[in-house]
């Protein structure tokens, strides 16, 4: 495998002092403050942002008025744990206090939000500076959007998460939120190098403009899956870390074992990816973790029609009157996505959820008799293509529809230059357990391409 690079960012493996961890160890030992962290980061910006196009609105003055007063606290001992002073970017379908929600539309770039999404009042919480409002695909769909990928200008970031994805690969925020319905957060974090998660379902959502309420899903991307850790612990307003510095690494002591599905993922995956992930297996298994190969317990290709066709009728039921209204706000791919799902009968949808909850069991009660903890794939099916697209989400679709977290991070570069991830999925109720088993992955593929 190979790693980039000569210079700071965009980088597939990035020093400490490039992490939310790393920050804040240095914050804690006094060798940085919180207003010098989100200056350092507002430097990116001054240097990216006119090529990347990855913010709609950066809160500068409010930001920075706001990490003096975390300065403050933290002189008066008031440490609201490890995300205290990390500055944040919020993709702009999620309400924020006194900024637009424009879900990369026109007309509803007008409107103030009144209050904070509940995810957004748990990273305030936690003390996350919030920055601004990330570059969204029109209302979260595959039309393209204003946003380059970091890596190479003439590609695209991936959809429908795409400024979160560029903002945190440039270093223009140490973190951001985005969110998933097919593949808004495994591909744009893929193509971009950074690390991903699309958590289990939660309740997370409140605050946040719908697509297909199904499968949408809040979730965090970062440098490295530690920082995804620390981010979905202040997501979900658990933060028992509240004792100052991040605390140590939680990999697992053991190499895990894990599952990986020959069928599907590898038919469709381009040879260069196919390369790459192939590389990477046998070093996990040169590690220590046991790799067993499996057949596709499910039929993958009914499950990302029936995803399809659930998330095409649930989108014409939240867009269909306000498309009818204002067809000028209407982009074409999100348009195509609203009629199609004009055309299904309830009886349609009934029998593609049907499908999918059946998909669901058979796979849970597939994998009760794995000896494993995950299960790992590609986490795209090629590089970043050209930016007349998002990208393809078929290796992500699946695992919305299932409603499973899955995990994704770097594993080298293609040799067009681009990045390339893994994926790894859990099961269900098992976020952390997943983490952790992705931190021993990442750890050894970061000693790899040492």
């Amino acid at each position: 495998m190979t790693s980039k690079s000569s210079s700071e960012y965009p980088r597939l493996f990035p020093p400490p002092q490039h992490t939310i961890a790393g920050v804040g160890r240095a914050l804690r030992q006094r060798q940085t403050s919180c207003a010098q962290i989100l200056e350092g980061c507002l430097a990116q910006v001054d240097e990216w942002e006119s090529k990347v196009h990855a913010w709609v609105i950066l809160d500068r003055d409010k930001a920075l008025e706001e990490a003096r007063e975390l300065d403050n606290e933290l002189k008066s001992g008031n440490d609201r744990g490890p995300l205290h002073g990390i500055p944040i970017g919020i993709k702009d379908i999620i309400d924020v206090a006194g900024l637009p929600t424009a879900c990369g539309s026109k007309r509803w770039s007008y409107g103030i939000s009144c209050r904070d999404a509940d995810v957004v009042t748990h990273l305030l919480e936690a003390g996350a500076l919030i920055m601004g409002k990330t570059v969204t695909t029109p209302y979260a769909w595959i039309d393209p959007p204003i946003t380059r990928n970091p890596w190479n200008l003439e590609r695209t970031p991936g959809g429908s998460s795409s400024g979160s994805a560029a903002a945190v690969a440039c270093g223009m925020c140490l973190g951001a939120i985005g969110s998933q319905t097919g593949g808004s957060i495994t591909r744009p974090a893929s193509f971009c190098g950074i690390a991903g998660m699309k958590p289990d379902k939660r309740l997370l959502n409140h605050g946040v403009k719908p697509l297909a309420p199904s499968f949408d899903q809040v979730g965090a991307m970062a440098r490295t899956v530690e920082d995804l850790r620390l981010i979905l612990r202040a997501m979900e307003g658990t933060n028992p870390d509240h004792t100052g510095a991040p605390p140590a690494s939680t990999s697992p002591a053991i190499p895990p074992r894990l599952g990986r599905f020959r069928g599907f993922f590898e038919r469709r995956a381009d040879p260069a990816v196919n390369r790459l992930f192939n590389e990477v297996s046998q070093i996990f298994a040169n590690e220590g973790a046991r790799v067993v190969e499996l057949d596709d317990p499910i039929d993958f290709e009914q499950i990302l029609k029936d995803h399809r066709l659930v998330m095409a009728a649930e989108a014409a039921m939240i867009h269909s009157a306000w498309m009818k209204e204002y067809s000028d706000d209407y982009p074409p791919r999100i348009r195509e996505l609203v009629v199609e799902g004009e055309s299904v009968d309830a009886a349609e949808r009934l029998r593609a959820n049907k499908r999918s909850i059946d998909a669901l069991v058979n796979y849970l009660e597939a994998s009760s008799k794995w000896d494993f903890g995950v299960i790992i794939t590609p986490a795209t099916v090629s590089t970043a293509p050209d930016p007349s697209t998002t990208g393809d989400p078929a290796f992500n679709s699946p695992w919305s529809c299932l409603r499973l977290p899955t995990v994704s991070f770097p594993i080298g570069l293609a040799a067009d230059g681009l990045p390339v991830a893994i994926q790894l999925v859990g099961n269900k109720r098992r976020d952390f357990e997943l983490l952790q088993i992705a931190q021993w992955c990442e750890q050894v593929v970061r000693s790899s391409c040492q």
